[in-house]
């Protein structure tokens, strides 16, 4: 779907299975009102019988017109039944629906609903592209899923591998992209599942890239892996001056060239340490 502000959207259309149970769920409120409306009306008038047949017929009319027409234009197309199940009424721009799509879909539903059980907007609903029943497609509107039975997504926080909490914090993240973030993220968190080499040679092959940008450089014999664990924490913390690192003293070993931070994995490399050990292997 597409707005007129030329926003794309990914929206996804209710099934019959939620949308009759919403139905259902508004019905037994309609019989409800309509059983009382009936027993006050009992207990109050005696009017000549043209004229109870008439307010019987208004009061069914109203609740089957009015009930969602009013609901659907206040409540930003939504009846009990539907904010129930989770759904919701909308044009097929995406906007919210105004009275006159109210009004067409529920005139066409005391014909395609109610004077002949559904069976049309069964078949309409199942053979539409986008789950349309005539009302819908009259009215031009769409009844969309706002919430599913999915998990909410959980969001995942990177700590600061043991022992480089102070490299963390000292990572400026400035030229680290959204893009970059997020494949670091992606490897971090499927890399346990990941074979030994392919664990390694993913690591390498997104490390490097990010070590001849980002500053401080990474310190000596820092494992790829671990490198990237660092760059994540400080991503989320939103990085620090790379003056605030101070590396430890240890001998200095041969600078590698600048086009590989890290040696490539060859035969004689010893393999990957198993998952959940992120020291460079020896």
């Amino acid at each position: 779907m597409v707005t007129p502000e030329a926003v794309p959207l990914e929206l996804e259309p209710a099934g019959l299975p939620s949308r009759i149970l919403a139905r259902l769920i508004d019905g037994v409120i309609q019989a409800a009102v309509l059983t009382a409306l009936l027993i006050a009306y009992a207990a109050v008038g005696n009017f000549p019988g043209g004229v109870t047949v008439a307010l019987v017929f208004l009061m069914f009319f109203l609740l089957l017109f009015a009930y969602p027409v009013a609901l659907e234009t206040l409540w930003r197309g939504r009846t009990v039944g539907k904010s129930a199940l989770g759904l919701r009424v909308v044009t097929v721009e995406g906007g919210p629906v105004r009275f006159r799509h109210a009004a067409i879909r529920a005139v066409l539903a005391l014909f395609e609903i109610y004077a002949l059980s559904g069976a049309i907007a069964i078949v309409t609903v199942l053979f539409s592209k986008r789950n349309q029943r005539l009302g819908d497609m009259a009215a031009g509107t769409l009844v969309l899923r706002e919430r599913s039975g999915l998990r909410a997504p959980v969001s995942v926080m990177f700590g600061s591998p043991p022992g480089l909490e102070a490299y963390t914090a000292s990572v400026d993240t400035a030229a680290m992209t959204a893009d970059d973030y997020a494949a670091v993220r992606a490897f971090l968190m499927r890399a346990p599942s990941l074979p030994f080499a392919i664990r390694a040679d993913l690591a390498l092959r997104l490390a490097n890239p990010l070590a001849r940008r980002l500053r401080p450089e990474p310190p000596a014999g820092l494992h790829p892996e671990t490198y990237l664990a660092c760059l994540a924490a400080a991503y989320q913390r939103g990085g620090a001056s790379p003056a605030t690192y101070v590396p430890p003293p240890q001998p200095q070993p041969a600078q590698p060239q600048p086009d590989q931070p890290w040696p490539a994995a060859s035969a004689e490399t010893p393999a990957p340490n198993p998952p959940g050990d992120f020291a460079p292997p020896s």
